[in-house]
C-alpha cells in the first residue's frame, strides 16, 4: 500500500501492513518512492501519513481508545 508522507508530499510504500492497522503502534516501516534509486526502509510516524487523496488514516488505525468515544456519542 502507498500512502503520502504529508510533511514532504512524497509517496511511501508501507512494508508492514499489520503495524499500519494496529492502533497500539505509532510508527510503521516504509520507504520513500522518489527518484530512481530504491530507498532504504525507514520508520514513519502514522501521524505524518495520509491517503494519496489527502484523507486522514482511519481513527481505528491510530487511536487505541477509539471505541471509548463511541460509547458517549
Amino acid at each position: 500500500m502507498y500512502l503520502k508522507h504529508e510533511p514532504s508530499g512524497d509517496m511511501v510504500e508501507i512494508l508492514d501492513m499489520d503495524k499500519l492497522f494496529d492502533p497500539f503502534v505509532s510508527e510503521v516501516s516504509g520507504r520513500f518512492h522518489a527518484g530512481e534509486e530504491m530507498q532504504e526502509p525507514a520508520p514513519f510516524r502514522k501521524t505524518d501519513l495520509v491517503f494519496p487523496s489527502g484523507e486522514s488514516l482511519p481513527r481505528c488505525w491510530t487511536d487505541p481508545h477509539y471505541r471509548e468515544s463511541l460509547r458517549y456519542a
